[in-house]
């Protein structure tokens, strides 16, 4: 079961501003790569069902991370539908991101006290969302949804809305910068933070210093330097 409550996560996330996504099938490189994200200063990591034995390798994940790293709050993504959210939060999902919204996973969510946040691409699909209970919208995909202009326009007459773009965000001083600047509450960090080689190179050295270096900018970004 979840080891933190909804607010928890929540505030978590949106304090830290960037939340670290993969998937990655073979059990001891996930754990590296959720080591190097702790050191890194992640609060909140997503473990994408994308994959074979997804599942299984998120129940060890999520083991690992209350033993060694009892701080990190872990969550999956890709999630389409209420059962699949629900087998993932009985093995300790605290909470769930999906590409798109599904009110069978917003009950789920909502039953069991912890986040959904699901993709949307219109102020439509926000406002939808926001009626089942999100308090925080993954904008997917970023990029092509609209980039920083997008958040911009919508934050404009939603101003309360929480807006978390995944896709086409990047660990650079000018891409995180536009996209807090446009008014984002955090973004979601893949294949720019964690390539899908990682387990050939062996550079987890590089996923802790360019999160490190994100998250050190968001604070800048956001105490308007």
């Amino acid at each position: 079961m979840p080891r933190f409550s909804r607010l928890d996560a929540l505030n978590s996330t949106i304090e830290t501003g960037i939340v670290p996504l993969f998937y990655n099938g073979d059990i001891e490189t996930s754990k590296k790569i959720l080591a190097a994200c702790a050191e890194g200063g992640a609060r909140a990591v997503e473990f994408t069902n994308r994959g074979d034995r997804a599942l299984a390798i998120f129940t060890v994940l999520e083991i690992f991370a209350s033993k060694e790293y009892p701080q990190l709050i872990m969550g999956a993504g890709s999630v389409a539908n209420g059962a699949t959210a629900a087998m993932y939060i009985q093995e300790g999902a605290n909470f769930i991101v999906a590409p798109f919204f599904d009110e069978s996973t917003a009950a789920v969510c909502n039953g069991s006290k912890i986040p959904y946040m699901p993709g949307c691409g219109s102020l439509t699909e926000i406002h939808k969302a926001e009626l089942s209970g999100v308090e925080i919208c993954k904008v997917f995909p970023g990029s092509q949804v609209g980039g920083p202009g997008f958040i911009k326009g919508a934050k404009a007459p939603c101003p309360r809305s929480n807006l978390m773009p995944t896709g086409g965000v990047a660990p650079t001083e000018e891409n995180l910068r536009n996209w807090f600047e446009a008014g984002v509450c955090c973004v979601g960090l893949g294949s720019q933070l964690i390539p899908g080689n990682i387990g050939e190179t062996g550079d987890y050295k590089s996923i802790t210093e360019k999160l490190k270096f994100s998250i050190d900018f968001v604070k800048q970004v956001r105490s308007g330097k």
